[in-house]
Formats: structure tokens, C-alpha cells, sequence
């Protein structure tokens, strides 16, 4: 068969849609570090399916308490056996994944008690684990990429100080401090909703499941009317945030070809989409899912 030649006009929109298709190709982000039986760290990055890793999670800070990691069976913090997990952390970052820490969760006992409270919590996040760590820090010699806010009980109150510390700490040691969220997909967040408001946050993964009222499962109507409303903060890139199974909650799964076909085509034109982020990677090994939707992402 004889080779047509494209007309200019024809190149031109060739390369408008190939253009358009890059700039809103999006990443995967995991949350890691609260089931027994997961992949390792090193293991999960070697996967190459996904740019940000989130550890789950720091439970305990704030109101004058001693802050205490949990990493489930992972890793014992308080043997210092966290700090082994050091040399994975930093096998992520030399493929560039990102990793993050997350603070708060939906169990646990934090919270902040006055912008003097919120600056101390942020300093302890800086010198264990952001700016230059020693050995003896919870995972060792390592500086993390960021802090993610899982805020989801207590008081919404110096959630957007402790954003504006943590960003000043990164700014005068000469460091970029990565700021998420994930809040719920009813908007505003409740909790994270403040801290989002101040225009600090680079990424914003909404938690789009165990909410009936406006997770995909309500209708294209109410899950679009949600995610618009989450376009519309002043943050980076906005994420989907998802089950990775359906056992990973109670409700809000959603099969990896419907995601492609009927989710996700809503959403990649929006020039604040990021990709999606899943909860977990526990639940990511036993279905593929993250590989399932990767080239679509």
C-alpha cells in the first residue's frame, strides 16, 4: 500500500493530541507499611509501577506526646529496628520514587494543640526524618522526600501551621519539602481541609472509597460534581484515590478495566489530574491491580 503524506494541518493536530496525551499522563502513588505479608520497600520500587511511595504511618505526635512510628510487622521502632529500613528507602529514591511519610491515619492518638504545638511536631519531623537524620533517627540516616497529611480524627485545628513550618524548614535548609493530603471525597475535607486551603500542597490523593455519596459507584453526576470541586483547591495535582481490592474497603472498588474505560477518560483532560493513588500495596499484591492500570494511568 502506497504512503500518504500528512497535510500540515493534519501533522499539527497529530502532534497537538500526542502533546496533550503527555502532559496529563499521570503516576501511581502506594501507601505501605500497615499489613503483614506486603512486599518489602526495595521490592515495591522495584516494581517501577509507581513514582511515590507512602509509609504508613507516624499514629502518635502532637499535644505533648513522645511521637511513635508504626510500621505493623515491618519493623519494631522501639528496638530501633525501623532504622533498617534505611538502605530500601534509599534503593527508592535512586529510581526516583519519592517517599513520603504519613502522619495521622484512622487509628491512632495525634493531634495539635496551638501553633506552638504544630512548630514543635514540625522541627521533630524535620530532624528525624526530612533534613539530615543520624543513624540513630526511627529509619535511620535518611531524608524523606515529604510529609503526607492522613488526617482523619480529632480537632481540625494548626493542620496549616504545621503545613507552613514544614515548608519554611525545607526552604531555609535549602531543601524542597513535599507536601499531600488525602482527604475524604466529600467536600471540604473536614480535617484536611485548612491545611489544603493554604496553597502549600503539591499533591492531593482524595480518598474516593468508604464514601457512597460520591464515589464512582454514586453515578458519573455525584462523582463528577466531587472531583471537580477537588480540581477547584489551590494544590499541584489532584490524585483518585482508590481501593486496590475489594478487600481493601468497605466500599468504593472499582475493577481495573472499568477505571480505564469509563474513570478515568472523565478526568485525564483536567489539567490539575495527577494519576491515582492506592490503598495498599498489601492489597495491590494479591490483585496486580497498579499493573493492571499502569499503562493507562
Amino acid at each position: 500500500m502506497a504512503s500518504r503524506s500528512l497535510t500540515p494541518f493534519q501533522l499539527t493536530a497529530t502532534l497537538f493530541v500526542a502533546l496533550l496525551a503527555t502532559c496529563h499522563a499521570g503516576s501511581i502513588a502506594v501507601y505501605w507499611g500497615q499489613n503483614d505479608g506486603e512486599a518489602s520497600l526495595a521490592e515495591t520500587c522495584a516494581s517501577g509501577n509507581y513514582e511515590f511511595v507512602i509509609l504508613a504511618f507516624l499514629p502518635k505526635f502532637g499535644k505533648g506526646q513522645t511521637p511513635q512510628l508504626d510500621l505493623a510487622s515491618h519493623c519494631d521502632p522501639s528496638s530501633g529496628g525501623c532504622r533498617g529500613q534505611s538502605k530500601d528507602i534509599k534503593a527508592c529514591q535512586g529510581r526516583g520514587v519519592k517517599v513520603l511519610l504519613s502522619i495521622g491515619g484512622g487509628d491512632g492518638s495525634y493531634g495539635l494543640s496551638s501553633p506552638g504545638d504544630a512548630r514543635q511536631v514540625a522541627l521533630y519531623l524535620w530532624n528525624n526524618y526530612l533534613g539530615s537524620a543520624s543513624s540513630s533517627g526511627p529509619l535511620g540516616d535518611v531524608a524523606l522526600d515529604g510529609i503526607d497529611f492522613d488526617i482523619e480524627q480529632g480537632s481540625a485545628k494548626f493542620w496549616n501551621d504545621l503545613a507552613t513550618d514544614l515548608k519554611n524548614l525545607g526552604k531555609n535548609g535549602g531543601k524542597t519539602v513535599l507536601l499531600s493530603a488525602a482527604p475524604q471525597c466529600p467536600f471540604p475535607d473536614e480535617w484536611d481541609g485548612g491545611a489544603i486551603s493554604t496553597g502549600l500542597f503539591d499533591y492531593v490523593w482524595v480518598q474516593f472509597y468508604n464514601n457512597e455519596e460520591c464515589q464512582f459507584s454514586a453515578g458519573r453526576g455525584a462523582f463528577m460534581d466531587a472531583w471537580k470541586k477537588w480540581e477547584s483547591v489551590p494544590a499541584g495535582k489532584i490524585f483518585l484515590g482508590l481501593p486496590a481490592s475489594k478487600d481493601a474497603a468497605g466500599t468504593g472498588f472499582v475493577p481495573a478495566s472499568e477505571l480505564t474505560s469509563r474513570v478515568l477518560p472523565l478526568i485525564k483532560g483536567s489539567s490539575k489530574y495527577g494519576g491515582v493513588m492506592l490503598w495498599s500495596k498489601f492489597y495491590d499484591d494479591q490483585t496486580g491491580y497498579s499493573s493492571a492500570i499502569k499503562s493507562d494511568v
